[in-house]
């Protein structure tokens, strides 16, 4: 299950399983939308840019997106796209609203296909995410919560524009590689995990991660010193107990909990429906 089991006594909890893939789908698409409130309530939203997208548990050749137009905070289940690798929105499983984001499908599409373990991408614009992508440069590892991405992230150093053409998404997956996130140059952050919570637990993480180096670095210059960077070796052993699909998964329960006490509506696993939250 990964190596955050280390840093708890007792046994942790386990991911969910599902009854059914269609089960599986209505929790997904649940949880999605609970994952758009969360970044609205965060303030990550801007204008009509920014997308998550979750691949489809009954049909791996499509990835569910939120419509064109719609604030985050304001997503729910019944407003999602389901959208196939050629663009073409499944006009019957989708919500009222099937405006597809041209740049959400070239980016998402992109790395759906090209990591087959990925089931949740998220890519916002961010102020800090987007203020440290001016840098081109690699997160430091300066804290403990910066060793999370400790060689588990890349920079995309170029800016072309929006992206609307299918070889920059291209592009992008192939920078991103094996790795949980990217830095867009001049654009912004993205993150893609194997679940829907340890996505936005490490898009928050690494957007605080930006702005305590943003913050650092300047701190130093006005004293002529640099920030002491945590050595390789330490970095890494802190990756291997908080940079793991399991520790963002189980990190990320904490967002969805809040959400839920302020809503009052989860996602009952036995029943396989939302309910009230008790």
């Amino acid at each position: 299950m990964g190596a955050s089991r280390e840093v708890s006594v007792g046994v942790g909890p386990s991911m969910p399983k599902f009854a059914s893939k269609e089960q599986e789908r209505e929790f997904l698409k649940f949880r999605l939308a609970q994952a758009f409130r969360i970044f609205g309530k965060l303030g990550y939203d801007e204008g009509v840019a920014g997308h998550i997208t979750v691949r489809d548990s009954i049909r791996p050749d499509c990835f569910w997106v939120n419509p064109f137009g719609k604030h985050f905070s304001l997503v729910q289940p019944t407003d999602l796209i389901l959208v196939d690798h050629d663009a073409k929105v499944q006009v019957a499983e989708s919500g009222p609203n099937i405006l597809l984001n041209k740049a959400a499908f070239m980016i998402h599409s992109a790395v759906h296909a090209a990591r087959p373990d990925v089931l949740c991408a998220a890519h916002s614009h961010s102020v800090y995410g987007r203020a440290f992508s001016t840098l081109g440069k690699e997160l430091a590892m300066l804290t403990q919560d910066s060793c999370a991405f400790y060689q588990d992230h890349a920079v995309y150093d170029q800016y072309d524009g929006v992206v609307l053409g299918e070889e920059e998404g291209l592009h992008i997956a192939e920078k991103m590689g094996k790795k949980k996130a990217v830095i867009l140059q001049n654009h912004g952050l993205l993150v893609a995990t194997q679940s829907i919570e340890a996505t936005v637990h490490f898009f928050v993480a690494l957007e605080k991660s930006c702005q305590v180096q943003l913050l650092a670095e300047a701190a130093a210059a006005g004293t002529g010193r640099q920030p002491v960077e945590i050595p390789g070796k330490e970095a890494a052993v802190v990756h291997h107990m908080l940079g793991t699909p399991y520790g963002g998964w189980f990190s990320g329960q904490t967002h969805f909990q809040l959400l839920e006490a302020h809503e009052g509506i989860a996602f009952d696993h036995k029943l396989g429906t939302v309910t009230p939250r008790l």
